[in-house]
């Protein structure tokens, strides 16, 4: 079918609705609305034989909806309406959750029903909910009602035609700052949790500190630290911990409040946000290996850490999770230490990643905004991610496995090529491309990616620029292993399948090979003349005058509005 997807953004859930659906053989074309969008005009333009909208902030206007069926992918239990379901969800604290498909009409999220899903709801923050469980689910509902639709036969079921049993949701208000606000002298560590992570992404907490106004971004429980209710009590790694009425909580992200006409201020490193305002505090180091308090469960007390390492046998695991997957040279030389550390183990197999939601998205967008010299710190950044992915493929002592529970883009796809093997999820989606943000890339890619690919398919994915399923990604020779598991399953899935890597007998005779092949690749062309070819390129990106980079960046990460549906999504639909 033709199928046309209208969006507000092509965000996370966007792009795999347009990914898998083009998997599934249907020509899947993109437009990005807003309210002043001709809407009409642009889907006849596409005569579509049905418009799905993932994700849409405006109302479909009824001369689009009475003349083409539209879906409209709501992320919310059958009845839910309104526009903060997922915050509700985990501001609630809900065990189950939904996505409903519905059909437009003159009121929001009230049409006719073509298909729901549910999905348990983790322990978890808003963003990574919604890119995994409520993504899965609704991945789940919209095949389902793009094949009832495909079948002609298929009737929707009004919504006041149902009995109350089976809308298990309600119309519920947006969820404002009044209702999200923290009580530091009364709230308990759990229900302050609860509060930063239902706002994670967007909008953040609006909260008071030290003197100023603040939006908080993220929150892990420490069950350590104490202190008087409100107080901060420590830094780690960029992230600040303050007392709670029991106890105490990190927040890793800060943002300043948007001022009259002026740009949207970016979500940095707390302590990089607060610079000069930051009293003296202790630097207490993130603990790395189990036996340290990196480790919860029964007994254990809580603390976070953004990159930890444990080992079972022989395979070693380095996990790593930073907020929105973007990496800054601080967080690119923090896991370079850890990742040698990780190799003077006696493992004959290291795991990279493995933890759920984003595996990386390269250099640190915001932070590189932020920093008094943008050219110099997007050098400074490179670099470091440079030496990390190098760190990865000189490793020849063990297998290295990348193991993606979640989306990876960029930079953050060419550090999990450097790989052995990539194993991913099967909801991953893949962007290895990077002139979206006007640059030529680096990461050794002009190595990796056509060694996997071959040059045409890694020339292709770079010039379209357009998201790939992991199924894609393993038919192209990107991905090894596809993992067809829940978000929450993934870690056990990936430790299984890394023991028994570890133990089968052709793992040394593997480990032995891979030198040898790096020997032959180091001597037919070194791994110094990659780097030199890509930096070369990257520096006239990020400091010659006449280069996007820095516009596209700040676009970007302050958020301006588009002025339409940028050239390579507008062409995709037509895309062989």
């Amino acid at each position: 079918m033709r199928i046309l997807l209208i969006a507000g953004a092509f965000n996370s859930l966007t792009q795999r609705v347009f990914a898998e659906l083009t998997d599934g053989g249907h020509q899947v074309s993109v437009e990005l609305v807003t309210r002043r969008t001709p809407l009409l005009e642009m889907v006849r333009g596409h005569a579509p034989d049905l418009v799905i909208a993932p994700m849409l902030k405006t109302a479909v206007p009824r001369e689009v909806w009475s003349a083409y069926t539209c879906l409209i992918v709501h992320p919310g239990p059958l009845g839910d309406r309104g526009p903060s379901s997922v915050d509700w969800a985990v501001h609630l604290g809900a065990d189950r959750w939904g996505v409903t498909v519905l059909q437009a009409n003159d009121e929001m999220d009230a049409g006719d029903v073509w298909a729901t899903a549910d999905c348990p709801v983790p322990e978890a923050g808003k963003s990574d909910l919604y890119r995994n469980e409520i993504a899965d689910a609704a991945l789940a509902a919209v095949r389902t009602a793009v094949d009832r639709f495909a079948s002609g036969t298929y009737r929707p079921r009004p919504q006041h035609s149902l009995p109350a049993a089976e809308k298990p949701g309600r119309v519920r208000p947006p969820l404002r700052q009044d209702t999200r606000r923290i009580d530091w002298r009364a709230d308990p560590t759990e229900t302050v949790v609860r509060k930063l992570r239902a706002a994670d992404s967007q909008p953040g907490v609006r909260d008071e500190l030290l003197g100023g106004t603040w939006f908080l971004h993220g929150g892990h429980p420490e069950d350590v630290l104490t202190g008087e209710p409100g107080e901060l009590l420590a830094t780690r790694c960029g992230a600040l911990c303050r007392a709670t009425a029991d106890g105490a909580v990190w927040i890793p992200e800060l943002r300043l409040p948007r001022t009259p006409d002026g740009p949207a201020p970016v979500k940095l490193p707390a302590t990089l946000a607060l610079g000069d305002r930051l009293p003296p505090l202790l630097e207490i180091p993130a603990p790395l290996e189990p036996g340290d308090g990196s480790r919860t469960g029964p007994g254990r007390p809580r603390t976070w850490a953004d990159i930890r390492y444990r080992e079972d046998g022989a395979v070693g695991f380095l996990r790593f999770s930073f907020p929105g997957g973007a990496m800054s040279t601080d967080h690119c030389r923090r896991l370079l230490a850890a990742y040698r550390h990780a190799c003077t183990r006696p493992t004959s197999v290291l795991v990279l990643g493995g933890c759920r939601d984003f595996f990386s998205n390269g250099i640190h967008l915001n932070v590189i905004e932020a920093a008094p010299d943008p050219a110099e710190e997007s050098w400074a950044n490179i670099n470091a991610m440079d030496d990390l992915v190098h760190g990865v493929l000189t490793t020849t002592d063990r297998l290295v496995v990348a193991a993606l529970g979640g989306n990876a883009a960029a930079g953050g796809a060419m550090l999990a090529l450097a790989a052995d093997e990539v194993w991913c999820r099967s909801a991953v989606v893949l962007n290895p491309h990077y002139r979206l943000m006007g640059l030529y890339g680096s990461e050794y890619w002009t190595y990796t990616l056509p060694g996997r690919a071959g040059p045409e398919a890694a020339a292709r994915l770079m010039e379209r620029a357009l998201p790939v399923t992991a199924a894609t990604g393993q038919r192209l020779g990107l991905v090894d292993r596809v993992i067809d598991c829940a978000p929450q399953d993934f870690a056990a899935e990936t430790a299984h399948l890394a023991t028994r890597l570890a133990s089968a007998p052709a793992c040394q005779p593997r480990i032995a090979a891979k030198k040898a092949q790096r020997e032959r690749d180091e001597a037919h062309r070194p791994l110094a003349a990659y780097r030199s070819h890509e930096l070369a390129r990257m520096h006239a990106n990020f400091f010659e005058p006449d280069q996007p980079y820095h516009a596209l960046r700040r676009a970007f990460v302050r958020k301006e509005p588009g002025t339409g549906t940028p050239a390579h999504l507008a062409a995709a639909g037509t895309a062989e």
